[in-house]
Parts: structure tokens; sequence; C-alpha cells
């Protein structure tokens, strides 16, 4: 069986309508793929049932492909909260609502840990990477960083729960950190290096 590759140069449809992940995924392939998004190709976003980051991530890769008839690639992640017991996890991206507004997912992550009166401030991020082809196979892995929240949020870079998070022997949250620093570290990076190493030679 021929071992499945990704070729340099060719296009990949990114399965997301988050031009901050977008932007991101483009930069972790380090420029060697045109990427497209899911987004700029009008492709409707699925529902997301599964329990799982990789599940999810699985199928939003396959339903990108068999729409756009491309490879693509698609990320699910989250951040977890200990004090949460895993919350808010696989519906982080819910808990911000339909304006995506992690502001309010970030006070509303404080307040529920507030209500618990749990002192325990670990927390961590969650990337999982599929890669599909069109009405074929699917490749998945997962990559974890471990760290602890800061309240009030801090930092203007990055995006969605990054401005609270602040990974394990670092002082700046995610949202302060340059963004090549926080290429090597994240939970998105350390994916990438195990997807790197299944599909690029």
């Amino acid at each position: 069986m021929t071992k499945l590759r990704l070729i340099k140069g060719m296009r990949l449809v990114a399965a997301t309508h988050n031009s901050g992940k977008a932007r991101e995924i483009a930069a972790l392939l380090d420029g060697n793929y045109v990427v497209v998004t899911a987004g700029e190709l009008n492709l409707p976003e699925p529902d997301e049932t599964e329990s799982t980051f990789v599940g999810n991530a699985v199928l939003k890769a396959r339903h990108a492909a068999d729409i756009s008839g491309e490879v693509a690639l698609a990320d699910d992640s989250g951040m977890s909260v200990a004090a949460l017991d895993g919350a808010p996890g696989i519906y982080s991206a819910r808990w911000a609502g339909p304006d995506k507004d992690f502001a309010m997912a970030m006070r509303r992550v404080e307040e529920r840990i507030d209500e618990t009166g749990r002192r325990d401030d670990h927390a961590w991020f969650t990337s999982a990477l599929a890669v599909a082809w069109p009405h074929g196979p699917v490749v998945a892995v997962e990559g974890r960083v471990d760290g602890r929240l800061t309240f009030p949020p801090r930092g203007e870079r990055g995006f969605g729960y990054d401005p609270c998070f602040i990974p394990d022997g670092h002082a700046e949250t995610f949202g302060e950190m340059d963004p090549a620093l926080k290429d090597r570290l994240s939970h998105r990076a350390l994916a990438f290096e195990k997807l790197k190493a299944a599909l690029i030679d």
C-alpha cells in the first residue's frame, strides 16, 4: 500500500471559518502549501456531533474533503479546566455563543470556577488534527499543552481563550506571547509535529 503523503505546493482546504485559526494553520505548515478555507469556498459548517476532539476533527475534515473534492485539514481544539471537570472542552467554541464572543466565554469560565469554590487553576489546551482525502482515508493526531489560568485575561494576541492561559514554564499568556514562540509551544504545534511525522517527509 502506498504511504499517504502531503506533497509540498499542493492545495489544502482548511476546514474552518475562523480566520485566526486559518492563519495559524498556514504558519504551522511553513508556507509549503496553498491553504484555502472552508469559509472562502462557502462550504457549510457541519454539526459537531462527536464526543471527542479527534472525532470532531475527523468529521469536519471528511465533510470538507467530500464536498470540495480536495484534501482537507481540520482542527478541533479547546480548553479544559480542572476545576470544571474538563469543561468547556469540546464545547469551548459554543461557550462563546453564536457571535464567537470569547471575552464573554472567559468571563463565563471565571464565574463557573468561582461557583465551584475550587482553587485549582490547572487547565490544558487540546488540538486534534485530521487530514481527509475525498471519499478516502483519514489520518488524525492529537496534541496537548498544560498550564494555568489567569484572570483578568491578558494580551491582545492570539484568539479564543489565549489571553487567560499561561503555558507551564512561562510567565506570559498565549495572548501576550510572541506568535512565533506560541507556534513552537502550542497544542496545535505539538499536533502538527505529529502530523508532519505521519504525512510530510
